[in-house]
């Protein structure tokens, strides 16, 4: 493509992103024209291969528009490659050329821009987007994600790169930190950082006047590769810098190209006044930015220089305009074949990339039945164990047996310097005679499974959504084949990564293409974590993890170490996108069930079961108990309880409790039960409001919050005694509800 076939191409794109926002009256303009260059010459650079006919293409290059409020240039930008595949199409029959229009935009797909059932205004990876490899526009959300998607591609052994634009906003936020150190410490080489250096966000202080320094300064120092152009809007010093990019290449080492721009580039409104508000509908400045392109095409709009008409004629006004905008790459017949060959040339050099990674792993429902699994992954009654210790065991078996039986590891695991802490550390650990994939090293262990990270939480959970939303399957619509991530941190700081699973879950409910698992280890929760006080247990926090639709996430809280392989089992075996696995940290004796007369630990997989059922006789109501010392301290009394008629019910898991058959909960907990209940936990009230039948007993219900208070710290034995949760309080607090 040359410079002045690339100048119609980029022209056309800016008046598509016009008309756009001039019908709707809402979005981004400046960004998106300021971007135009860098986007074009990435899409026809040497160097990237984008499949635009089959995004679901897994040997095909990422794109990630992590300044995600900019889509509309990648709506534009699409329209024209769809509307010229399309052409070509038509001409010449060759299903070469064929997009089908649910993977593309076309042109009317500009009309519901930000309309229901239309085009987001921010970027999204579905439907006619699949091109955008993540869901974006929270700042800097995108940076992580992409870290993540570059390091699965690699992790395969795969040769494809991961594309990103991004604007220098947002490398102010520390998600820009994390991710630098990670793609650095993980040696992605196959990533490549676009920088759109405008110098203005949606304030009116320019960010210079806040950030020190060149985008040199923001990224030489964290040991990356790059190459800046300081005429952005310069098709040779762009392509130039392309080039030398690639000339510095280096192994290892992650890329970023920077471009000086022009926030607002072409649109008469320019740097922060251009972020988020498009000219009024067909406003005198509307139609003034238009003169450039009709003189230069010879174009003649319609409703030239008049108010916007109302309803209906001003979306007919806009089609018109917006196809007399696309005809002047269509009339041209040479363009058109530019692009459509040019494209089809980098799919032939995608068709040649090849990987091995058995898929048939995601069929073995034998690493869930948690009934099959060894004996050597379960604690023998009376050891004292932690449960956080069984997470290590099970991680370490689980990836043994991948191994084994499909040559590959099922997990790959990051967490923020807390990897032995948080017994994260198993699944990179070995088990029988399989010496384990231990840790990844960028330079000696590229089959490594543990990330080595410091701290970066927030990176931590970007990198898992990115890494669990690489799907390399050859049929991407019917399996997943790729890697499932499992990343741990304290309760107390299970907030931090909220937001990047949020957005992977949107994509989970709304990208038909398949995604991975992500295990979100919540470990050191309750006030069990008493040595650390305060600031490290997660009492509050942890309702985080219950942020999200049904059916999108499932939270299990085994109280003793043999409940948690089972719960996983139970809980991974289900097709939902997150599994919240909530830990404690102190070692507690493995209770002797059959002793005590209680139900098997495999019990536990049906997310509540009895742990004493009512006698015969006036019933004085049922109990329900969650978390580790608290059920700990409840079976330290259960031969006292037994004066009373009581059902005591361990309810390590709402979500798996519902999946269970009607029958079975209608068995351990009808309503008649339930409603004359009262909840003990571990945690603060909130976190257990799924399990509180009704306001009418909750103030029998006994949690670490019962003072509305944070908790101080010393020995668990102090702190759960401050939280009102020993053998003690938990029978004063039972009896008072007898006495209700």
């Amino acid at each position: 493509m040359n410079f002045e076939e690339l100048e119609i191409i980029k022209d056309v794109t800016g008046q598509l992103i016009d008309f756009t926002l001039n019908l709707r009256q809402s979005g981004h303009p400046g960004g998106s024209r300021s971007k135009m260059h860098s986007f074009w010459s990435m899409v026809f650079s040497d160097y990237s291969h984008f499949d635009f006919i089959h995004p679901e293409n897994p040997l095909s290059d990422r794109f990630i528009l992590s300044a995600g409020h900019t889509v509309p240039l990648i709506y534009a930008a699409l329209t024209v490659i769809g509307e010229s595949f399309k052409k070509r199409f038509e001409e010449t029959k060759d299903e070469r050329f064929f997009i089908d229009p649910s993977k593309i935009v076309l042109l009317d797909d500009l009309l519901k821009f930000r309309h229901r059932d239309g085009l987001s205004g921010h970027a999204e990876f579905s439907g006619k987007t699949l091109f955008l490899k993540f869901n974006t526009g929270p700042a800097g959300h995108g940076l992580p994600a992409s870290v993540g998607e570059a390091l699965a591609l690699k992790r395969a052994g795969l040769d494809v790169r991961v594309w990103l634009i991004e604007g220098e906003g947002a490398l102010s936020a520390g998600a820009s930190h994390e991710s630098k150190n990670s793609a650095y410490g993980l040696g992605l080489d196959n990533l490549y950082w676009l920088i759109d250096w405008n110098d203005f966000g949606i304030d009116d202080h320019p960010v210079s006047k806040v950030i020190h320094g060149t985008p040199d300064d923001w990224f030489r120092p964290y040991g990356w590769n790059v190459a800046g152009c300081e005429d952005g809007h310069n098709w040779e010093k762009i392509f130039d810098a392309f080039k030398r990019i690639e000339s510095q290449r280096g192994k290892n080492l992650p890329n970023a190209i920077w471009f000086k721009t022009k926030k607002g580039y072409g649109y008469g409104l320019y740097d922060n006044k251009s972020h988020g508000s498009p000219h009024k509908a067909n406003s005198e400045i509307f139609w003034r930015t238009r003169d450039e392109f009709i003189e230069k095409y010879k174009v003649d709009f319609e409703g030239y220089g008049k108010p916007a008409p109302d309803g209906d004629e001003f979306v007919k006004q806009t089609r018109v305009n917006l196809k007399k905008v696309i005809d002047v790459i269509l009339e041209n017949d040479g363009l058109v074949e530019k692009i459509t060959d040019e494209l089809i040339q980098k799919r032939a050099v995608i068709s040649k990339r090849s990987f091995v990674l058995n898929s048939r792993i995601f069929d073995d429902e034998s690493l869930f039945d948690y009934n099959s699994y060894p004996k050597e992954i379960f604690f023998d009654p009376g050891s004292k164990v932690a449960n956080r210790q069984a997470l290590k065991s099970w991680g370490a078996w689980i990836n043994a047996v991948s191994a084994k039986k499909y040559g590959r590891p099922l997990f790959l695991a990051a967490s923020a310097d807390l990897t032995e802490s948080t017994n994260l550390s198993g699944f990179g650990e070995g088990f029988g005679d399989f010496k384990g994939y231990g840790w990844y090293d960028r330079d000696s262990n590229l089959e490594g499974v543990l990330l080595p990270q410091e701290i970066t939480e927030f990176a931590n959970a970007g990198i898992s959504a990115g890494v669990a939303s690489v799907n390399l399957s050859d049929k991407p619509y019917e399996k997943f084949n790729g890697f499932w991530m499992a990343t741990s941190t304290y309760g107390a700081f299970a907030y931090l990564k909220y937001g990047p699973y949020r957005l992977f879950s949107q994509m989970a409910q709304d990208c038909p293409i398949k995604l991975g698992k992500i295990l979100w280890v919540v470990g050191h929760s309750g006030p069990e974590t008493a040595d650390d006080s305060r600031t490290h247990f997660g009492i509050f926090s942890t309702v985080v993890t219950q942020l999200f639709p049904k059916g999108h996430i499932i939270n299990v809280y085994p109280w003793e170490a043999n409940e948690v392989p089972v719960l996983l089992g139970a809980a991974l075996s289900k097709d939902v996108p997150i599994v919240a696995l909530h830990l404690t940290r102190p070692p507690i004796e493995i209770p002797d069930r059959e002793k005590m007369k209680l139900p098997s630990h495999f019990e536990a997989a049906k997310g509540a079961y009895l742990i004493r059922d009512f006698k015969s006789g006036k019933r004085d109501g049922t109990i329900l108990v969650r978390g580790t010392m608290t059920t700990y301290n409840l079976l330290k009394i259960l031969d006292i309880l037994d004066r009373y008629n009581l059902k005591i019910v361990s309810i390590p898991s709402k979500e798996l409790f519902d999946m269970q058959p009607k029958e079975y909960r209608e068995k351990i907990l009808p309503w008649e039960d339930w409603e004359e209940s009262m909840v003990i936990t571990n945690e603060s009230l909130k976190a257990v409001d799924d399990w509180i039948a009704t306001k009418k007993y909750i103030q029998y219900c006994m949690s670490s919050d019962w003072d509305n208070r944070w908790r101080t710290g010393g020995t668990v034995d102090e702190v759960m005694n401050e939280a009102h949760l020993s053998s003690e309080y938990i029978l004063e607090g039972i009896e008072r509800f007898v006495k209700r």
